[in-house]
């Protein structure tokens, strides 16, 4: 074979490589299996930036969900009565006024910020705890310049489906454990503090968020975490929310182990809670779990 022949087929080989895309479909979905389990389940990591519409790009998530007989998630709203549980649980004391916890131009700025953000006056806003305060913040952060759209969020729709079609849903936090984390896992002076930082910075919340998505799109859960914990994150979801994590990360992976044995769970859980050290696929891993890529 001469020279020219032998160039003229490397060019080809490498054209062909070429053609061959180099990227391959976000790792979001996992599967659990070993430790005793009777059959597989299926762990899907979400984000609730991301249209529902995304979930057609992860090859088999909805074959997988299909052999699955239950659903497990962070939180499972089940009633009226638990709703107007978070909704009360949401407010000061009846004595207490958002404003006697800080000086008048800190919560001046925080006025300010709220009022046209929320659409709600002060004399409503003013009775809520400064923690729900900066969820509600967020979330209208969320929307205005990251185009999240709860209608459209993936966040929820397995959740949906299997409500709709009769199969069980289940929750690893309780009620009252969902209104620890939500309202008191932080002392009171630091959720003060969080609610007049997220009002003064709010681009350090949007930047954190867009940086989780994009890592998110492209199945980096690993990233996810160091962005959350690294030191150069100064948004109010930072490295103390993340230890808080990787405590509940733990007894999640012990709460999980009768549905993981019986096996058919469908896990759906926020892409915050999963990569990293302290990240859940690593503390089911530690208790004796495979837990591998399913579209590697």
């Amino acid at each position: 074979m001469n020279l020219t022949v032998r160039s003229n087929i490397r060019f080809c080989l490498l054209l062909i490589w070429l053609a061959i895309p180099l990227t391959l479909p976000a790792q979001l979905l996992y599967e659990i299996s070993g430790n005793g389990t009777k059959a597989k389940s299926y762990l899907l990591a979400t984000n609730a930036l991301v249209d529902k519409a995304f979930l057609d790009t992860i090859p088999n998530v909805f074959t997988v969900f299909a052999r699955c007989d239950k659903v497990v998630t962070e939180f499972a709203v089940e009633d009226y009565e638990a709703l107007s549980a978070l909704r009360k649980a949401a407010l000061l004391p009846d004595s207490a006024k958002l404003e006697d916890y800080f000086k008048p131009s800190d919560y001046l700025t925080i006025s300010n910020a709220l009022t046209p953000t929320l659409k709600m006056s002060m004399e409503q806003l003013g009775r809520m705890k400064p923690a729900y305060l900066t969820e509600l913040y967020r979330t209208a952060l969320m929307q205005q310049f990251l185009g999240l759209d709860e209608a459209r969020t993936m966040s929820g729709f397995f959740e949906q489906v299997a409500q709709q079609t009769g199969i069980r849903v289940i929750g690893l936090d309780n009620l009252g454990e969902t209104l620890y984390m939500t309202f008191d896992r932080e002392p009171f002076e630091y959720q003060c503090e969080e609610l007049l930082q997220i009002v003064t910075y709010p681009d350090r919340e949007v930047e954190l968020e867009r940086s989780i998505r994009t890592a998110y799109l492209n199945g980096r859960l690993g990233d996810i975490a160091f962005q959350i914990a690294g030191p150069d994150n100064r948004s109010t979801i930072s490295y103390s929310d993340y230890i808080v994590w990787t405590k509940r990360n733990e007894q999640w992976a012990k709460r999980l182990e009768p549905y993981l044995k019986d096996g058919k769970s469908f896990l759906t859980i926020n892409c915050i809670y999963l990569g990293g050290e302290g990240g859940l696929i690593t503390a089911l891993r530690k208790i004796g779990y495979r837990v591998k890529r399913v579209n590697r």
